[in-house]
């Protein structure tokens, strides 16, 4: 086969294609327009997130068989109609869940703790102890919408903790561990102390969480958003915090940032929302990191090697 890798990605699954006799060329240097004037004969194509593959992209990619996309979202690439012309998609969520799991849950502590203001006050000479008292997340209630892969892996790393976790996810009849009890979006509203977000970016969950949606939980919550930026409606954020609904909020992803996720300019992001940007920039309750919850050096290589997997197990029927 032929495959043309869109994005860098580990070299693992360069080198194991070519062990197993493929043909793989490197595109990620050539626009969109170039590489769909030259689908014919590509039967693979990995991507990460750098461009939409759309209708016109797939219907020049007559010999395509595979899709493989680095990374747990699949919102860049139109799923139904490839599936529809018998291209295999396939995603890699089990090689970052743990990344993922593992950030979101540095975060919680972060600002549970104050860590980040209390690092930049000590910086600066200052000791303050009392204004800096933290809170435990032992006998917390945290709710976790989106029970796959990053969900699941993210109560595994709160079950040694003593917080109780509750989980939502209306595609899952059962749950494959006991790690979670389901709950209806309901009950999660009422009785979640800590809101972690675990959803792909589809119709049904763009904005998702914005001011109604979280005036409906019973209690003020803080809130992780190690997801989809557009997942999470930032104006319905800042009110929350205003009105005292959010008490805190951990934001990987930003609904300001680029399709492909490299780019994120901030003056774009202040005129968007204005005082709404400067305030989360100020808020000492806010926590930013740049969408690298699943960005480490142990999920670099497993992102390629469960993509290997995978395309093995389409290629060699």
């Amino acid at each position: 086969m032929r495959v043309y890798f869109i994005d860098t990605v580990h070299p693992f699954l360069w080198d194991a294609l070519v062990a197993d006799g493929h043909e793989c060329v490197d595109v990620t240097g050539i626009s969109k327009e170039s590489i769909m004037g030259q689908l014919v004969g590509v039967h693979g194509i990995v991507i990460r997130s750098r461009f939409f593959i759309d209708r016109e992209f797939l219907d020049h990619a007559v010999d395509l068989q595979f899709i493989a996309r680095s990374g747990a979202g699949m919102e860049n690439i139109d799923v139904s109609y490839a599936e529809s012309k018998g291209i295999h998609c396939m995603n890699s969520p089990e090689g970052n869940r743990d990344a993922v799991a593992e950030h979101a849950l540095g975060m919680l502590l972060a600002v549970f703790n104050n860590l980040i203001r209390a690092d930049r006050e000590v910086r600066n000479g200052f000791w303050n102890r009392e204004p800096n008292r933290g809170i435990e997340l032992c006998g917390k209630t945290v709710g976790i919408i989106g029970y796959g892969n990053m969900g699941s892996a993210f109560a595994k790393r709160l079950s040694g903790l003593d917080c109780e976790v509750i989980a939502y996810d209306p595609y899952r009849a059962v749950f494959s561990d006991s790690l979670a009890q389901k709950v209806s979006l309901q009950e999660l509203q009422q009785r979640a102390d800590v809101v972690s977000l675990h959803i792909p970016l589809t119709q049904e969950t763009e904005y998702m969480v914005d001011s109604a949606f979280l005036e409906n939980f019973s209690k003020a919550i803080w809130l992780i958003n190690t997801s989809r930026g557009k997942c999470l409606r930032m104006t319905g954020l800042v009110a929350a915090l205003k009105s005292g609904k959010v008490l805190g909020a951990c934001l990987d992803v930003l609904e300001y940032e680029d399709l492909s996720f490299e780019k994120f300019d901030i003056r774009q992001a202040a005129f968007l929302s204005g005082e709404d940007w400067r305030y989360l920039v100020q808020s000492d309750r806010v926590i930013f990191s740049p969408h690298i919850a699943g960005w480490t050096v142990e999920s670099h290589r497993k992102l390629s090697e469960v993509l290997y997997e995978k395309i093995s197990s389409v290629t060699h029927k």
